[in-house]
């Protein structure tokens, strides 16, 4: 009787979904929104109530339960404690549930996730997907934490659907289980890698029915990072589908809406028209810091918000693995945490609960700034300045998230103050207000932070690496008008290497090229690189009298500035270049002059230059032996020494070589004798054996024990005798051959 009855209750489900999705298109069609407009919330003086079997217009309600969704949906909205919408969710709904394709664009923490999130859903409801049909719905997301996020807001809303889910993130670890279930979802959350790598390797994988494409955080994943991978995606997909891209600074090149096939999107700016381009509720400052006072300003902040929950932005990896050992071993007084790239994601995933939950500082990379729901955060210090204005604008956006309120502070250098000229500009609409340090609360860490690296060694050299990786971030940007290492100079660079705790300013290697360099700054340069790249110039120009005496003045390591016109210039290297003309010839340029052989010869007894260096015992250097440095004037190979080393090996060799033949000689013997007692033991069972085979055996045995000593071996003590018996078989045995070759010849 069991059967019957579930049968009749899923086909009445069956018959009530289908009812359901019926009305829902019937309204979705009769109160859609005209498109290219700007869905208002309404007015006090609204229209009437419509009546009973009519249906309303949805395009301006602000509820979820006033939207033409399914029950299922608006339970699980309702369990999730969601009932009004926000701006973008109030703008952008309706056109989304029409099919329309979408390019969205909301402050952080606004609620982009649900504008997306409840669409598809309905999407497939709608369309009554099924396990059979496959995946029906691609999310892609820039980051796994991201990822991991959507996915969970997915399963609350669609907790009483039938959908099939997953999110398909990280490396290679997993893929080989992921291959057996992924044709089987109906909704993929991923990252553009992981899915490419399923459309190469994973058989039979088809997206060929798909009905909604999704990029969360938009301008990223259509980066040059992802172009790649996003082209290879959209080549595997069906061109006729709905699109919906969101992010919280929005693109609207045309080269890029072209690549991901928009057809005629709705661009949705709720904050377009705003007063700021980020939360009204948050708080902004700015601090003038110098580079080598960051450690030391950030320690300070710390120290004086033991009760806030902070995150602390730093430009690479290995800058923030080096402060968060470095403060952990300082013990400021507040929980500490990091996280990065590097981090497996279930790391990271745990990283993120342990900060949702607890007062803590996490220090943290980009990785981070994108699309992260993290509660409840007080602060968001950013030590490292960000790449451009909308990496600043999703940092602070984890903090004055859904109208709470937050604070931002940024540390900014004096020599990325464009920085803070392009935040305070009027199209950026950022609120930032200047703070200035004070310098009594200011506390200096340099000595500790040196302390902690001499009893943690390791350390030490993570440190160097912080210092590299960042001087490189800035290096490689592309906005030289703030990123610029020409600015700083080698003193700069020195005390930044101190307030790191370094005894030594790491070396430099990745613009070692410039050729303008110091004797003081060279030796922090890879020399090899350093002459490489010497000897390519000085190959491209005319053949010239070399000066190679080196500048003593306090040039930049990396760009030095150059000499105005009436400078000395004997000083300089790049006379090595381009010489000064003398007197005598200035009617002849470098390249008409004649030049004769013995010009390219460097005198060597001649002092080229007047500086004068002393050694550490306060004898004189001549002009040149700063050059010659690596040269040792003592020879490398002693032959003396490594003829009596040999000799020294030859005589351990050849008495452990004694050693070892003893050892083999007293080895044969005990095997011989033990032979011998198993063979005697068989005879004696034997019975019989007469007295003649025992006297036989007897024989036998005595005969043995004669010959036990017919095995020779070198520098044994026997050696004369075996020699003596040697000779005596020898002579018998070349009597025998002159008896042979007398017989042939007669």
């Amino acid at each position: 009787m069991r059967r019957p009855q579930r049968r009749v209750a899923a086909k009445q489900t069956r018959l009530r979904e289908v009812d359901e999705i019926r009305l829902l298109n019937e309204w979705i069609d009769a109160g859609k929104p005209l498109p290219r407009t700007k869905l208002l919330p309404p007015s006090k003086s609204a229209g009437p109530v419509p009546t009973a079997g009519e249906h309303p217009e949805y395009g301006a309600c602000t509820l979820f339960d006033e939207l033409p969704l399914s029950q299922k949906t608006k339970d699980g909205l309702r369990k999730a404690g969601f009932t009004e919408m926000s701006e973008i969710q109030r703008a952008a709904l309706p056109h989304a549930l029409c099919g329309r394709d979408i390019l969205g664009a909301a402050k952080t923490g606004s609620g982009k996730t649900l504008a997306f999130v409840i669409p598809l859903i309905e999407k497939l409801y709608r369309e009554r997907w099924g396990p059979e049909d496959g995946v029906g719905c691609i999310i892609l997301s820039p980051t796994n934490d991201l990822a991991g996020q959507i996915f969970e807001v997915i399963k609350k809303v669609g907790q009483f659907h039938n959908f099939s889910g997953g999110v398909i993130v990280g490396k290679r670890k997993g893929i080989e289980i992921e291959k057996e279930r992924v044709n089987s979802l109906n909704i993929l959350v991923c990252t553009p890698g992981r899915l490419v790598q399923h459309f190469n390797e994973t058989a039979n994988f088809d997206c060929s029915q798909l009905q909604l494409l999704v990029l969360d955080e938009a301008d990223q994943i259509l980066d040059h990072g992802f172009r790649n991978q996003v082209d290879a995606i959209i080549s595997q997909i069906p061109k006729v589908r709905q699109t919906l891209l969101f992010s919280a600074t929005q693109t609207k090149s045309v080269k890029d809406l072209a690549r991901v096939s928009l057809r005629d999107p709705e661009y949705i700016s709720v904050h377009e028209e705003a007063r700021t381009a980020t939360p009204d509720t948050l708080e902004q400052y700015a601090m003038i810091v110098p580079l080598e006072q960051k450690l030391n300003m950030l320690w300070s902040f710390i120290k004086r918000h033991l009760n806030s929950k902070t995150i602390v932005f730093l430009s690479s990896v290995k800058q923030v693995k080096f402060v968060y050992e470095i403060f952990k071993k300082l013990r400021p007084g507040i929980p500490l945490k990091c996280m990065h790239g590097r981090m497996k994601h279930v790391v990271q995933q745990a990283i993120v609960a342990d900060f949702n939950e607890a007062t803590s500082v996490l220090f943290s990379t980009d990785i981070t700034s994108r699309g992260l729901d993290i509660k409840n955060v007080d602060w968001v210090v950013q030590v490292d300045c960000p790449e451009n204005i909308d990496n600043y604008i999703h940092r602070v956006g984890r903090t004055a998230r859904y109208n709470k309120k937050g604070k931002s502070l940024i540390f900014l250098c004096p020599e990325e103050e464009a920085m803070l000229e392009k935040l305070k500009a009027t199209e950026s609409k950022i609120p930032i207000h200047i703070r200035k340090p004070k310098a009594e609360q200011l506390e200096q860490i340099s000595q500790s932070i040196a302390s902690v690296l001499v009893k943690f060694p390791n350390l030490q050299e993570l440190g160097k690496r912080a210092f590299v990786t960042y001087l490189k971030a800035v290096y490689l940007q592309k906005d030289k008008k703030v990123f610029n290492l020409s600015r700083f100079s080698a003193e700069q660079f020195a005390a930044y290497a101190a307030s790191l705790g370094l005894p030594v300013t790491p070396k430099i290697r990745f613009i070692s090229h410039k050729k303008n360099v110091s004797k003081k700054d060279m030796e922090d340069i890879d020399m090899k690189q350093m002459k490489s790249s010497l000897e390519h110039e000085v190959t491209i120009t005319p053949k010239i009298n070399i000066d190679l005496t080196l500048c003593d003045g306090d040039d930049d390591i990396l760009y030095p500035k150059k000499p105005t016109a009436d400078a000395n210039m004997d000083d300089r290297l790049d006379d090595v270049l381009h010489p000064k003309e003398s007197a005598t010839d200035t009617n002849v340029t470098g390249l008409e002059r004649p030049f004769k052989k013995k010009k390219l010869k460097i005198n060597v007894n001649r002092p080229s230059g007047t500086r004068v260096k002393y050694d550490d015992e306060g004898n004189a250097i001549p002009p040149l032996a700063s050059v010659a440095e690596e040269v040792s004037l003592e020879p490398v190979v002693h032959k003396d020494k490594i003829s009596q080393r040999y000799a020294e090996m030859l005589r351990e060799m050849q008495k452990h070589d004694k050693e070892d033949k003893l050892e083999h000689k007293k080895t044969l013997r005990e095997k011989k004798l033990q032979k011998k007692m198993k063979l005697k033991r068989k005879r004696q069972e034997d019975t019989g054996a007469g007295s003649e085979e025992d006297s036989g055996s007897e024989s036998d045995r005595g005969q043995d024990t004669a010959n036990k000593g017919k095995k020779r071996y070198f520098n044994s003590d026997d050696e004369d005798n075996d020699a003596a018996k040697d000779g005596d078989v020898l002579a018998q045995q070349e009597a025998l051959a002159l008896k042979l070759l007398s017989n042939m010849h007669s």
